[in-house]
């Protein structure tokens, strides 16, 4: 199938199944109306001047319209849910505000002791903020000509909640706040966004949970990062968070692979929002990609800075990075020859520690989006830790897109993902497969 053949059926398969920041970032003010490819941004997700002390403390919350709720006797179907904005810690040890969702469920938890919450650690949605997978709750699909969004998280989050489990959402750093960039990857913002998401929903106002509830993590590909990189975090950054289990799929363990794999690939915008995410946590960097990058690369971060995922994939499907650089090298190239980038990416890379309670771990073996070798080897270093360990290959073909190798294990394996972590919900014990990893693809 030629290129942009497959580039529109990855798009379409993907819809099918779901049913201007630039790098200067300017603050707005709580009254501010923020627009984003033409999607304004309500007034909710404009930080305040000041944020709590506490990490993991509310600093608003308001009523959450679910699109695809419904009425019911005992309250709206699936659940009520309430948008959030929350008090987080960045990789620079700066206090941030975060957004995204709590949902409190109207089927009753069956599964014995009180009502368990699951933080949920979202895929990849883009940069810009109307790609923020709280607004993904109240508009599924959002095309304006200008924009595509989609909330593809939604179906995870209502298997969650028919089994009775609370779910908290967040939107990580930056995407959907609206005074920074997205740190698009940074283990140590979207650890700390989930951990502290966890935090905030036990003091949402009506929310059944409580610090008994037993707690796990769920995320896939950028979530599934987010999750790891949550677990490894959790006894220094929130020891008064135990997790009963964490669902980490396709996650990008090590972003040196991961770089190399997604330029020239249907998604190789994600190239973009990683440098753009970059720079935001380190500004130190910023004159090695003035150096390196030429005009067409800057006008590209810039442009994808506002971009959501549809975006992208139409926008920069198949783009090199050789084009974008001043002297024709890859970014990768680039990387690997400038020891400031090398020690940023190695800081974030996700295996180093080792992970609180047990972990599952699922990669596509024929994903080569977010490589299969390195995800499996996040669990190899995890159980050498001695961390208890589920790990999961999926065994699917290769269909000859990177996009949908990546994204068709999301789906084919999310029943039992979400069906493991019920258990561990539950109080069931996890066996670990680390004695029978070495015979694992």
């Amino acid at each position: 199938m030629p290129p942009r053949k497959r580039l529109l059926a990855a798009a379409v398969t993907a819809a099918a199944c779901l049913g201007a920041q630039a790098l200067s970032h300017t603050t707005a003010s709580a009254a501010d109306d923020v627009v984003s490819r033409g999607v304004t941004i309500p007034a909710f997700y404009n930080p305040p001047a000041a944020l709590p002390a506490a990490n993991g403390s509310l600093v608003r919350s308001a009523p959450l319209p679910l699109a695809l709720g419904l009425p019911g006797l005992d309250g709206p179907l699936p659940g009520r849910a309430t948008r959030l904005m929350y008090r987080s810690t960045d990789s620079g040890g700066q206090p941030v505000a975060v957004t995204g969702a709590y949902i409190e469920p109207s089927a009753a938890w069956k599964g014995g002791g009180p009502r368990p919450l699951v933080a949920l650690a979202p895929g990849t949605m883009g940069q810009g903020d109307q790609c923020a997978a709280s607004l993904g709750l109240e508009h599924p699909l959002t095309f304006n000509g200008r924009t595509t969004s989609v909330g593809y998280e939604d179906l995870a989050i209502y298997r969650l909640l028919a089994k009775g489990v609370a779910v908290v959402v967040t939107d990580y750093v930056g995407l959907g706040a609206t005074d920074r960039l997205h740190t698009y990857v940074n283990r140590v913002d979207e650890g700390h966004a989930v951990l502290d998401a966890v935090r905030a929903a036990r003091s949402v106002p009506g929310a059944t949970v409580t610090h008994d509830s037993r707690v796990g993590l769920f995320g896939y590909s950028q979530g599934g990062g987010a999750t790891a990189s949550a677990a490894e975090l959790q006894a220094s950054y929130a020891p008064d968070v135990t997790l009963s289990g964490t669902y980490a799929g396709a996650p990008p363990a090590d972003l040196t692979a991961v770089t190399k794999a997604i330029d020239g690939s249907e998604l190789a915008g994600a190239l973009g929002w990683s440098l753009n995410g970059f720079l935001q946590s380190d500004p130190q960097l910023r004159p090695i990609a003035e150096a390196h990058l030429n005009t067409a690369g800057k006008a590209a971060l810039a442009d994808l800075s506002t971009m959501c995922v549809g975006d992208a994939v139409f926008g920069y499907g198949y783009a090199k990075s050789t084009a974008w650089t001043t002297d024709g090298r890859s970014i990768s190239d680039i990387i690997a020859a400038t020891p400031a980038l090398q020690r940023f990416l190695d800081h974030q890379r996700i295996g180093t520690l080792k992970p609180s309670g047990p972990v599952r771990v699922a990669t596509g073996v024929s994903d080569n989006l977010v490589p299969h070798a390195q995800a499996r080897q996040l669990a190899v270093d995890w159980c050498r830790k001695g961390a208890d360990i589920t790990y999961k290959p999926v065994v699917l073909p290769d269909v000859g897109s990177a996009l949908l190798n990546h994204f068709a294990p999301l789906l084919t394996d999310q029943g039992d993902a979400i069906g493991w972590l019920t258990d561990r919900l539950s109080g069931k014990p996890a066996p670990s497969t680390c004695s029978t990893l070495p015979a694992q693809p």
